[in-house]
């Protein structure tokens, strides 16, 4: 193994803003530096969720890491720096900067960013999509923006859905808005943007309706040539499907040839696919460009769902060269103890509907195959989990061989990720010893432990810092 080079360090760490306030900012600085090794510092600067802006989300299951506040935090979510209205006119979109009485209006970005410098230390705000009432992300229970329910997704059927729509002008010039604000306005080093978007064909395996049909994804549907309405159709037969697969309706055939049967009959549902992929993209894109008229000097970085190297579809339409086009560094999301439930929770949607007259291990070996996987078997993932060298090394390798020298490759290394269930394998000091020592080794550029300071115990850090030094990446 090529030893990494220390001038081009990146050790990064995902932090919430109540961190900062509960320990100190000079404190937490000094742990992650001086302990773990840490150079960079990526702030959940705004978000509705838990996971992003809390404490640990598992605590229920867990218990409390061994470091901060041990107690549940009532986050309200929403913007954790003092928004600059000018950037907001051309949205009606202003009024959501957080109430959370912990940080008493402090601007977390004003607070960190003087003594992360007097250390040397990076600065990007994180940001994710969806904001709001995401399952399994520790959502705030209410959203106080006026007049947010306008800006939501409407389904097939006509129905208001539950998240707003990223094709709604307001909301999209919104997410510009907040973009700029930070760019022009503080000392940032660049921003990492995740998108989390399910896709129509994601939520019906999902065994929701698809969506979104409001009056801007219509009108932007009639503008290139779609027919909104036979679509609808074709979405509403295929959703039957899915529904009858899910209930265990017999088909003639089998569920797979049934699924192809409908999807054949009704491309259409391909051709929405495609519209709503790429309308998801240009936001990525947007995004980005956003970033270098601020300033060509930030660097754009994209956070990558597991779900995109987990879902064969998904897989297949989100490929890495086409994200070199838009982003300065990746940083594919492996954590490696939580993703074995991750997986299973993934693939039993699918073994509920198309896969249905398959058992899961029957299909496992089939799918690991198809998806460039080599772990546990099905009966065994959840308790087991994923294996450093063969998961986070394997994503590092493929990832890599995919961009080329287009793109630095920073891995998201798990770190103490929430599980969900009690027999879930636990994260380990080795566990992230080894996922760092897998990540240099395949020849990633860089870690980044995720997905949240506040949920992980400093003892599993030391794994990390522990290999770091091994690499000569820490005193």
């Amino acid at each position: 193994m090529n030893r990494p080079d220390p001038g081009k360090k990146f050790v990064g760490i995902q932090i919430s803003p109540i961190s900062f306030i509960d320990e100190g900012v000079d404190q937490v600085l000094d742990t992650l530096q001086q302990r773990v090794g840490v150079n960079v510092l990526l702030i959940g600067t705004i978000s509705w969720l838990g996971l992003k802006v809390g404490r640990r989300i598992s605590h229920e299951l867990e218990g409390w890491p061994d470091h901060g506040v041990q107690a549940p935090y009532t986050m309200k979510g929403g913007a954790y720096w003092n928004t600059h209205a000018d950037y907001y006119a051309n949205t009606p979109i202003k009024d959501f900067r957080s109430t959370d009485e912990e940080l008493a209006g402090r601007d977390i970005l004003e607070l960190v960013i003087p003594a992360a410098r007097a250390r040397g230390m990076q600065i990007i705000p994180e940001m994710m999509e969806p904001l709001f009432k995401y399952a399994g992300h520790g959502s705030a229970t209410a959203v106080q923006i006026a007049n947010m329910p306008q800006y939501l997704e409407v389904d097939v059927y006509g129905r208001v859905a539950g998240e707003p729509c990223t094709s709604n002008p307001a909301y999209r010039r919104w997410w510009h808005a907040l973009v700029e604000d930070q760019c022009r306005n503080y000392d940032i080093d660049g921003i990492m943007w995740c998108n989390e978007r399910n896709s129509p064909l994601d939520r019906m395996i999902q065994g929701q309706a698809p969506g979104c049909f409001c009056e801007h994804c219509r009108r932007e549907a009639i503008e290139r040539g779609i027919d909104v309405e036979r679509t609808r159709a074709a979405f509403r037969e295929l959703h039957l499907y899915f529904q009858r697969a899910r209930a265990g309706t017999p088909f003639v055939d089998g569920s797979l040839i049934e699924f192809l049967r409908v999807l054949l009959r009704n491309p259409e549902v391909l051709i929405w696919e495609r519209f709503w992929l790429e309308r998801s993209k240009d936001l990525d894109r947007e995004l980005y460009g956003m970033v270098k008229w601020c300033n060509p000097k930030l660097s754009f970085g994209l956070n990558v769902w597991n779900r995109n190297h987990f879902n064969l579809f998904r897989k297949a339409q989100w490929p890495w060269d086409e994200q070199t086009m838009y982003s300065d560094w990746v940083k594919p999301i492996t954590y490696q103890h939580q993703a074995g439930g991750v997986y299973v929770k993934e693939l039993t949607d699918f073994h509920k509907s198309i896969l249905r007259d398959f058992t899961p291990a029957e299909f496992t070996p089939v799918m690991y195959k198809i998806l460039g996987l080599n772990e546990a078997p099905w009966d065994e993932l959840v308790q087991r989990g994923m294996a450093p060298e063969s998961y986070v090394g394997g994503q590092c390798r493929d990832t890599l061989r995919a961009v080329g020298n287009r793109v630095a490759v920073y891995m998201g290394i798990g770190v103490d990720a929430p599980r969900t269930r009690a027999d879930q394998a636990h994260c380990t000091p080795e566990i992230v010893y080894q996922s760092v020592m897998a990540t240099y080794e395949a020849g990633g550029h860089g870690v980044v432990f995720s997905p949240n300071y506040a949920g992980m115990n400093l003892s599993s850090l030391d794994g990390a810092a522990s290999a770091l030094r091994e690499l000569g990446l820490h005193r």
